[in-house]
């Protein structure tokens, strides 16, 4: 038996062992080998990408997964002069991150980086996410800074501020919220005013800015929305301005402290080792990135990036939660399992309800990762396909992927951490046993990057009634070629086929009849609606799966194992998803008993 001692003892128990083998094959789903032809990753081979996240995976391992705890039990503290604190083992394992470069491997080589696929970047950042989610979302920030500066930067800011980004000596941040202005960015009262020399100084007050501060790093690199003079209302009128904790000078060199500063922490439900600042910007200066009052459609640049990263912190927890629950549900014994007789017990695994519990948690953290995987394997197909019409393509499939990879592995990770603790007991609703914090660690990914309704409304809004349907419909046309295109060899496969060709049809079928509703009856199924096309999107690629697994292993276990997962998820998962056309189509009216 186990005992409350030895769920908490900090062992093998609670250990990450990173799923490289699994995100491998996540990302052979989502198209690595058409990434890897590209021009731009000639320099790249599989055997190298599969070494690189063999390697990590050792470091996340051995290196961040240990300062989890600490973060959780100490948090990060503000000082009396102002300066945020992080725990000790956090500035040791940050510390070997940049030496390591493994910040950069994603970044191009022509700035130090490494130049490798997008999709290798986020299999990195999955894995520091779950071995400590409040430590990785710096580089999470960082990483979505310098996609904004590639895109919009001027080449000498490019030159100053990049090369030291990229190696994890300066990390970034975005202030956008403020008290008054969260969601609706149209109403930020941040102001810029340029002086007679021609600098911008930036004042205002800025909120829930993560790791707005800290000991990480010589110097943070603030990208600010503000509105600056002759500009009109709303978020046409915002213009963005990089705003360094530490000035820096023309030759890259660092000098003064700049105006901004942090004012509080916020005492929050989870991630405690991730300062969430209240920032205070007193004249400071800044530089202007990209064109004044376009700063809307320059910052959505980093926001889109930091989305797809968020969506990651899905199947990030609920993998480190998965993999604590089955390893608790392997040596707890309760009663007997069927045909088992006394004096024996069975360990709760061989229970059929705990089984259902483990399958559900393994098999939304295998779909929700190649989610995210088919959207960042669009992102580098639009970047760098030779063809510009397959440029257009992946373009419009990561426009219309990027909310449901952000939403819907969000959902079920937190779903699986609340299940994790369902299978530990009454051990698992106890701090001690540590599967409470991947609740609590859990919950803030569905709400920041956009809420998890505004990825919804975004879908339905501007994705699919605003395409005319045409992007999803090429979506729905892929994956009804993939239920009719095989012979299932097992009865597995021959599930998953079935209800994934139900999913689309209903898919299908509800799309059309949403083109065609009025605004407010579209968006009061938003969400439904998102939750429709992840479930159905999940079963698509789980089949994939299966059928990647079966051409590799020939038939193997490994390939058996990858049709009963399937066969979990389209029977468990996919099938609900006739549940959801009657909330998705029920219109507005539903909702008219909140009305005052």
């Amino acid at each position: 038996m186990v005992s409350r001692a030895a769920a908490s003892d900090g062992g093998e128990l609670l250990a990450y062992r990173p799923p490289v083998a699994d995100i491998l094959m996540a990302l052979d789903v989502a198209g690595l080998d058409d990434v890897l032809a590209l021009e731009q990753f000639a320099h790249v081979d599989r055997p190298t990408v599969a070494a690189v996240l063999e390697e990590y995976g050792r470091f996340a391992a051995d290196v961040v997964a240990p300062t989890d705890r600490d973060g959780d039990l100490e948090g990060s503290r503000l000082q009396p002069d102002g300066t945020v604190r992080t725990p000790a083992s956090f500035r040791r394992a940050f510390a070997q991150f940049v030496a390591a470069g493994w910040g950069g491997v994603s970044a191009p080589t022509e700035l130090g980086g490494g130049g490798f696929p997008a999709s290798v970047g986020m299999a990195i950042a999955e894995m520091t996410a779950s071995a400590n989610l409040a430590l990785s979302l710096n580089p999470v920030l960082t990483h979505s800074g310098i996609e904004l500066l590639l895109a919009w930067g001027t080449p000498e800011q490019r030159q100053r501020f990049l090369p030291r980004l990229v190696t994890g000596e300066w990390t970034g941040t975005m202030l956008l919220t403020e008290p008054d202005a969260g969601s609706d960015l149209g109403e930020v009262r941040t102001r810029a005013e340029q002086g007679a020399d021609g600098r911008w100084r930036v004042t205002g007050t800025k909120i829930f800015i993560t790791w707005g501060d800290h000991d990480l790093a010589d110097n943070i690199v603030h990208m600010v929305l503000a509105r600056a003079p002759g500009g009109p209302p709303g978020t046409k009128g915002l213009s963005l301005f990089m705003v360094p904790k530490v000035l820096v000078g023309p030759d890259g060199a660092l000098g003064e402290r700049n105006a901004v500063s942090c004012l509080r922490l916020e005492d929050k439900l989870g991630i405690h080792g991730s300062p969430t600042c209240v920032m205070s910007l007193d004249g400071a200066d800044g530089e202007l990135v990209g064109d004044l009052h376009g700063g809307i459609t320059a910052m959505f640049t980093m926001m889109n990036t930091a989305r797809l990263a968020i969506g990651m912190q899905g199947p990030s927890v609920a993998e480190r939660a998965f993999q604590h629950a089955r390893r608790f549900a392997a040596g707890r014994l309760q009663g007997r399992a069927v045909g088992v007789a006394p004096p024996v017990r069975s360990a709760i695994d061989d229970h059929p309800d705990v089984r259902r519990m483990l399958l559900s948690m393994r098999t939304t953290t295998l779909a929700g990762r190649m989610m995210v995987h088919l959207a960042i394997h669009h992102r580098d197909m639009a970047r760098y396909a030779a063809d510009p019409a397959d440029r257009q393509h992946a373009q419009a499939m990561v426009d219309l992927l990027t909310p449901v990879a952000k939403a819907w592995p969000t959902d079920a990770g937190f779903a699986a951490a609340s299940t994790g603790i369902q299978v530990l007991g009454g051990i698992g609703y106890i701090e001690e046993s540590g599967m409470a914090q991947r609740l609590r660690d859990a919950r803030i990914p569905p709400i920041y990057e956009g809420t998890n309704g505004i990825q919804a409304v975004d879908l339905v809004g501007r994705k699919v009634v605003g395409d005319g349907g045409r992007t999803v419909r090429t979506l729905i046309d892929a994956m009804a070629a993939t239920a009719a295109g095989s012979a299932p060899s097992t009865v597995a496969l021959a599930d998953s086929y079935g209800c994934l060709a139900d999913a689309v049809a209903v898919l299908d079928d509800v799309t059309g009849q949403l083109l065609k509703r009025a605004p407010e009856d579209a968006l009061a199924g938003a969400s439904s609606y998102l939750e429709l096309l992840g479930l159905t999107v999940g079963g698509w690629l789980m089949v994939r799966r299966a059928e990647r697994a079966a051409a590799d292993g020939a038939g193997g276990a490994a390939a058996a194992a990858a049709a009963l997962e399937s066969q979990f998820f389209a029977t468990e998962h996919t099938a609900r998803t006739a549940g959801l056309v009657q909330p998705v189509l029920a219109g507005a009216g539903r909702l008219a008993a909140l009305r005052g």
